[in-house]
């Protein structure tokens, strides 16, 4: 157990087994984590191992530093815990909980079905009044799109009027067919209802069912000579073709599935869920998460949305296709079949037109988050105010045009990185970005000599092509003369030490504004100020700061990932904390090879004479 404070100690100490949920809270008491546990004194003191805090990067070891209290609630059941989380996450919005992105609630389509004559309308909340709810939609645009074209084909009530049949005359959706006039007794409330409950169908995926038994009411109304109410069905039907033709059949068998996958890159997450109805793909809806990060485990990814989306969704359907196992699936299978009625099942398929769904939706994911990421690189008005909340919040004379941002990776001395990469307007120039292979420190993890050796680097470049002279064919790298108009380093008030004495080296400073960010705490480190600025939490001058920031990282640690994969089996097992030339020795002993390292499970490793559980969890992650 790692040194905690005596309050927090006394907590843990006196923890009850119990099933139950935990918020972790911070020194203001705000609440920064829910979580919920079988288990509650085991699943929380896991927090304060060695082993989770090994790795000081991870998002787990950086909530724990912020932990000045725990507060929990005993429940009866792990089916409890999981209902109390649920409502907790929605309340408090935990900063280290992954979250639907955004607060607000998504659009439905509520059919006002226990009115005599139900209209439709769009909402934000779901309510037990009786209706009839589809949804959520990530879009406003796309409910009302969705609506537009289902009004062609079940014509419906828009108005407020009390409906009894007697009205002289109709308004002017009646006129252009977007109404079916029962205000008027063109249409009956008996029949009224049934095109309504069509449309319910038809959302559901059951329009081939529903054109059928269409097409026999038709056809039986010109044979009573009907042909007026033969002529309305046959236009509604063919809207309905057109829309039907719409919807992709991925399954001979009337299958009711929702089939979820994701996608992450660089701190993003976007999730594609797909809705298929009777055996089509009746629609699809992709959902932004925040709160992820690159070692979050992937069902850890999966089972919070899955919490969060059919905590809100209309609709559960017997079974729910995922890419992925979860730990938790038993009890959230249980959850989902209480609000379903029956049987839910979560399915991960290995083989066969399920196993390709699920490849389909994790495709769509992925070109999902690719187009989102270019939309907000091409968003200049976001842009905009991202670097004048920069301006404003560190008084610079400007909007910072140019950022540079320096990060350096290494591990225990081994194969040290750094990275420089270059934003523009706030869009990222990859054609500018830098790698180095710092040179002057060997042996040792020196972050600031290495930090001093990039920057003295750098700036000793721009020097050189003040006064170089350029020679006919001769290649210029111009990069170098441009100088930034903010220069962040990745750290706090130690590397922003070492970048001032490098720019007061080169006669820049004043000239270079420059600031230390340190990920911990999101904190904003600036030369001659004790305390550090804290950007707000939501605002976009931050977010710039945190991309360019964890852009660096991703840059510097994968050429710091390749420069150690070159250095051997040896080197590699030596680099990781806490192993030497016995303890590597007896692990290839015992292995042979660093991928039977890297297949083999914790137990197995920890075995291993001399490593035990902890630093076996050192191991794999670093090999990993």
């Amino acid at each position: 157990m790692t040194t905690v404070s005596t309050h927090l100690q006394q907590i843990l100490d006196t923890l009850p087994t119990r099933p139950g949920v935990y918020l972790m809270k911070n020194d203001q008491g705000d609440v920064i984590y829910v979580g919920k546990a079988v288990n509650l004194r085991s699943r929380v003191r896991s927090y304060f191992q060695p082993s989770t805090l090994s790795n000081r990067a991870s998002k787990t070891a950086r909530m724990v530093t912020h932990i000045s209290d725990i507060e929990v609630i005993v429940v009866d059941s792990e089916l409890d815990a999981l209902l109390t989380e649920i409502n907790l996450i929605k309340a408090h919005q935990p900063l280290y909980n992954i979250r639907l992105k955004d607060d607000k609630r998504y659009p439905y389509i509520k059919v006002h079905w226990q009115a005599p004559y139900p209209r439709l309308t769009v909402t934000r909340r779901m309510i037990e009044d009786g209706a009839r709810y589809f949804g959520p939609y990530t879009s406003a645009a796309a409910v009302h799109q969705t609506l537009d074209v289902l009004r062609k084909a079940f014509p419906y009530l828009t108005c407020d009027r009390e409906i009894n049949g007697e009205d002289d005359r109709a308004c002017l959706y009646y006129d252009i067919k977007l109404c079916s006039g029962p205000c008027i007794g063109a249409i009956d409330q008996e029949e009224y209802r049934a095109s309504i409950q069509n449309l319910m169908d038809f959302l559901q995926g059951r329009s081939t069912e529903i054109i059928r038994r269409l097409n026999d009411r038709m056809w039986q109304a010109a044979d009573r000579m009907e042909y007026e109410k033969s002529a309305r069905l046959r236009d509604q039907i063919q809207a309905m073709e057109r829309i039907a033709q719409q919807q992709k059949v991925v399954s001979p068998t009337s299958a009711n599935q929702d089939v979820i996958a994701f996608a992450r890159a660089n701190g993003d997450a976007c999730v594609q869920i797909f809705f298929i109805r009777s055996g089509k793909i009746i629609g699809r809806e992709h959902y932004v998460l925040e709160g992820t990060e690159e070692d979050e485990p992937q069902e850890a990814v999966l089972t919070d949305f899955i919490k969060q989306f059919y905590d809100k969704a209309a609709e559960v359907p017997p079974e729910v296709l995922l890419p992925h196992e979860l730990e938790e699936a038993q009890v959230i299978e249980s959850w989902l079949r209480c609000k379903r009625g029956n049987k839910v099942v979560l399915n991960v398929p290995k083989r066969g037109q399920k196993k390709e769904l699920v490849e389909l939706v994790s495709e769509n994911a992925e070109e999902t988050l690719a187009m989102l990421r270019a939309q907000w690189e091409a968003d200049t008005t976001r842009q905009e105010i991202a670097l004048r909340e920069v301006q404003e919040a560190l008084g610079l004379a400007g909007p910072p045009a140019r950022i540079e941002c320096y990060d350096i990776s290494n591990t225990q001395g081994t194969a040290i990185s750094a990275s420089r990469v270059v934003f523009v307007q706030g869009v990222a120039r990859k054609s500018e970005y830098r790698r180095y292979n710092i040179r002057s420190v060997q042996g040792h993890g020196d972050d600031y000599a290495s930090m001093r050796e990039v920057l003295d680097r750098r700036f000793r470049r721009w020097q050189e092509s003040q006064s170089e002279d350029h020679k006919p064919g001769q290649k210029k790298d111009h990069t170098w003369s441009l100088l930034p108009d903010l220069l962040i380093v990745d750290g706090g008030k130690g590397q922003l030490g070492v970048a001032v004495e490098v720019l007061e080296s080169y006669g820049l400073l004043g000239q270079v504004p420059v600031v230390g960010l340190a990920k911990q705490h999101e904190e904003v480190f600036m030369p001659g100020q004790r305390k550090p600025i804290i950007l707000p939490r939501r605002s976009q001058g931050l977010y710039l700061l945190q991309r360019v920031r964890d852009e660096a990282h991703r840059f510097a640690i994968t050429h710091h990932r390749k420069r150690r994969a070159k250095m051997g089996i040896a080197s590699i097992l030596d680099s990781i904390p806490g192993v030497g030339p016995i303890r590597r020795k007896a692990l290839l002993a015992k292995f042979g090879s660093l991928d039977a390292i890297r297949r083999a499970t914790l137990d197995e490793i920890a075995a291993t004479h001399n490593i035990g559980p902890e630093l076996a969890a050192v191991i794999k992650e670093e090999l990993e």
